[in-house]
């Protein structure tokens, strides 16, 4: 998920996604114009007698709504912060922690599948939440009547945070209830099958949110889908790392001698021909025999069709290449060709000499050929008394 990143805490970049930037001044309006009912909330659950007449007074029930958002957000922060700490105690790298339309989201590198990592992980979260907010009740009570204003952001901050931690604790995977869930199932399956498992008990969460805030809040059809979106594709990614267990991208590439390439000297016209004749989109570009660049359909499309005899590959082809070793599990490959948005990746060995091609479509039809070599439901955990078959 990308934002606008504003700094680094222990080492970990800070990101403001632009749906945050959106969503925080409409918290503020909300609760600045709820300021009134959310103090008979407060003083009906701890007993105090704040006086919401004297905080609608004027501007004062927007500074507060403002406050009391920016509060719930650094809040959020904070969760985030407790899955991302505990997570670098064991290890694993946080490539961010974003905020966003729904809160908040720290992204690892490389998810935990220690299913007492996970378990670890997952609660440090919602612990975290529950810490503010008793911390944020002790200051509401100890703070006296003439501060009331405070006392009411304190007491917001107190319940919502309780609130935040319960929901979060829900078994709607991707959520931490989710990921627990997904832990304790591990513990006697694989992680794969656990997954599944808990993704489909999330899509079914993500179902009945979706009921429920037909009735109530349009705000939790939005959460819902992000929940059902959310496990489809994590359950799709942990699916695809346990079929590609032990595959390399040495095993599905197309080798040097069964690709197809193009010269720098080509015509951008002879290039759409052979597009065309050969029903590639995409061509590596040699010159003198060595890797040069990439050119596909959309770089010979960005020449004037007069133009094409004139220019040659190497005008409009991307010499900058995302590369990938013949020896790299497939996965890493899959994990490139995200992160550079590109649909192939030329193989190159230690000397930079082009022995291979990789594609989406390679990945992809090498992935249904090995599903159907067995279902996900036959994923588990090797019985020492199996025979393994080696080849």
């Amino acid at each position: 998920m990308r934002g606008i990143r504003i700094g680094r805490v222990f080492g970990i970049p800070i990101q403001l996604n632009l749906t945050f930037l959106l969503v925080l001044p409409l918290f503020a309006w909300l609760i600045g114009s709820d300021v009134a009912q959310l103090v008979g909330v407060i003083n009906g659950l701890f007993g105090s007698a704040i006086d919401g007449a004297a905080l609608t007074d004027g501007s004062l029930q927007w500074i507060l709504g403002s406050a009391a958002a920016i509060g719930l957000f650094l809040c959020v922060l904070f969760h985030e912060f407790g899955h991302s700490l505990v997570a670098m105690r064991y290890g694993y790298e946080i490539e961010s922690i974003t905020l966003w339309l729904f809160g908040g989201v720290a992204n690892f590198v490389e998810m935990p599948e220690d299913w007492k990592q996970e378990l670890v992980i997952a609660v440090a979260g919602p612990l975290v939440s529950v810490g503010l907010g008793v911390l944020a009740y002790l200051g509401f009570v100890v703070l006296p009547t003439s501060l009331d204003a405070v006392k009411f952001v304190l007491g917001y901050l107190a319940l919502t945070n309780v609130v935040l931690a319960v929901f979060n604790m829900l078994p709607g995977f991707p959520m931490d209830g989710g990921r627990v869930l997904r832990a304790l199932l591990a513990r006697k399956r694989s992680h794969a099958r656990a997954t599944q498992i808990a993704a489909e008990v999330g899509k079914g969460f993500a179902f009945l949110l979706g009921i429920v805030g037909l009735f109530s809040n349009l705000f939790l059809i939005a959460l819902a889908f992000f929940i059902y979106m959310g496990a489809s594709s994590e359950a799709q990614q942990t699916v695809m790392k346990a079929a590609f267990e032990d595959v390399t991208v040495r095993d599905i590439m197309t080798p040097r001698e069964k690709l197809d390439v193009v010269d720098v000297r080509t015509s951008v016209a002879e290039l759409l021909e052979r597009m065309f004749t050969e029903r590639h989109t995409g061509y590596p570009v040699m010159r003198q025999g060595r890797l040069a660049g990439m050119v596909t359909l959309n770089d010979a499309r960005s020449v004037n069709e007069v133009e094409r005899d004139a220019y040659l590959v190497e005008d409009v082809m991307a010499d900058e290449l995302a590369t990938i070793g013949p020896d790299a599990d497939a996965m890493d490959a899959i994990t490139v060709m995200q992160q550079q948005n590109v649909g192939r990746l030329p193989v190159v060995d230690e000397s930079g000499e082009l022995v291979g091609l990789i594609s989406r479509s390679d990945l992809i039809t090498a992935l249904n050929i090995i599903q159907s070599r067995g279902s996900l439901s036959s994923i588990r955990r090797p019985d020492p008394t199996d025979v393994v078959e080696t080849r």
